[in-house]
């Protein structure tokens, strides 16, 4: 058995175990959007909290706007909730655009709070921080910049956060309002809906595991708190803040019915350069987190550290190597003896990939259709790759920053004027 041989078997086994574990998170969350379609989502509270909601925002001024109209149109009590927008050193004309809509919402709880490259420009979770530091709601809720919310949003939120005294933070369903504007946005909302929201959903059913997605979510100023806020090292403070509460003892809720619209990149540069982000938030998280796999103090949140290992590990080395063994068997420099056995498996492993991704989109309006088809696998030979460049571009980033010691900052995610048709939203 040559090397060759080796790498192919690893690369299957691998890609047939991260596909079993998605099957079955995909059935657990198919489960339980199907009760939650059962009811509203609603549960009245006698007395509604006070909410600050924070909103991060580094040169939005494009969409803020849009962003503000939608929180002011919850249906939460007005007098109850206060909107705080953290214009975090930026160099647009964010400030004046917020001056202007304070001005038209003189009635409404708007401040903003303008920060300069000494306080500011240290990333979202400094942002968060400076937001905090005047919040006044028993209750925090995060919205990123681009969101245009629901009005049930936030009221479904809070309700479900405050039903339970053992819930930490309870998050939402987030869509992609720009998912005409280009295949790239296409794909990601694929993604978005698949990967992201249905497994979310099963994750919560199986193991009342959630991880916090950064907007779209609510949770108790107390365990801010006691956290001593967010990380300010932590590019993925959403998926930090998430293991702190589980291994404080809280757990996270996902509500499918509290949505939330935003604008996903449509460019492959934006997109490469913020998924890179992310992977490297996540890669940092994991390193701080990697202990408590082998502590019991960890409880359930070492599930949610062991899975993304396998996706960060698993995954990664077998779309390498299985590409090396194509690229190099295509050059006549391999030969794999297995070749009819393996290329049967991965022939399945497709064939199921595409009905898993379709069945998560069956519950979506305007999703399951032929085009998705096609698109499912266009990201299996395109998307998929362009994952792996992300991810190891952001291992040599994150190597580079330890190396010189570079601070967290802002890397903002370009947004553009979208045009009337575009969107699903």
């Amino acid at each position: 058995m040559t090397w060759a041989d080796i790498l192919s078997i690893y690369s299957i086994y691998a890609i047939w175990a991260l596909m079993t574990i998605n099957i079955f998170l995909s059935i657990g969350g198919f489960i339980y959007y199907m009760r939650m379609k059962k009811t509203d989502g609603h549960i009245p509270l006698e007395e509604y909290p006070m909410v600050s909601i924070m909103v991060p925002s580094h040169n939005e001024s494009i969409v803020i706007q849009r962003t503000v109209a939608a929180l002011l149109k919850f249906d939460y009590p007005k007098d109850k909730y206060e909107i705080i927008i953290i214009n975090d050193n930026s160099s647009d004309d964010s400030a004046e655009v917020l001056e202007q809509i304070q001005k038209k919402n003189q009635d409404r709880k708007i401040i903003v709070m303008n920060t300069d490259k000494v306080s500011g420009g240290k990333g979202k979770s400094n942002a968060l921080n400076i937001g905090f530091s005047v919040a006044r709601g028993s209750v925090i809720a995060i919205y990123d910049a681009d969101n245009t919310p629901e009005p049930q949003a936030l009221s479904l939120l809070v309700e479900n956060l405050m039903s339970d005294p053992k819930l930490g933070a309870v998050i939402g369903k987030f869509r992609t309002r720009n998912r005409n504007a280009s295949i790239l946005s296409r794909f990601v909302n694929i993604e978005t809906l698949a990967y992201q929201c249905m497994n979310q959903a099963g994750r919560f059913f199986y193991f009342k595991l959630c991880t916090i997605p950064g907007t779209n979510f609510v949770i108790r100023r107390s365990i801010i708190e006691e956290m001593g806020g967010w990380d300010p090292k932590a590019l993925a403070e959403d998926t930090e803040i998430s293991f702190q509460i589980y291994r404080m003892g809280y757990y996270i809720k996902m509500i499918p019915q509290a949505v939330t619209w935003e604008q996903e990149p449509h460019l492959l540069p934006v997109w490469f350069k913020q998924r890179t982000r992310w992977a490297k938030g996540n890669v940092y998280v994991l390193l701080k987190n990697f202990k408590y796999i082998f502590d019991v103090s960890g409880g359930r949140m070492r599930i949610d550290v062991l899975y993304y290992l396998m996706v960060y590990i698993l995954m990664l080395s077998s779309l390498i190597f299985s590409d090396i063994i194509f690229m190099f068997g295509i050059l006549g420099f391999v030969h794999v003896s297995i070749s009819g056995f393996s290329t049967l498996l991965w022939g399945m492993a497709i064939l199921v990939f595409v009905l898993n991704v379709l069945i998560t989109l069956s519950g979506e309006e305007n999703e399951f259709n032929f085009k998705s088809v096609v698109l499912i696998l266009l990201m299996l030979f395109t998307y998929s790759k362009l994952w792996v460049a992300v991810v190891i571009n952001a291992v040599i980033q994150s190597i580079i920053d330890h190396i010189f010691k570079r601070e967290a900052k802002w890397e903002k995610t370009v947004r553009y004027v979208e045009t009337t048709g575009e969107g699903s939203k």
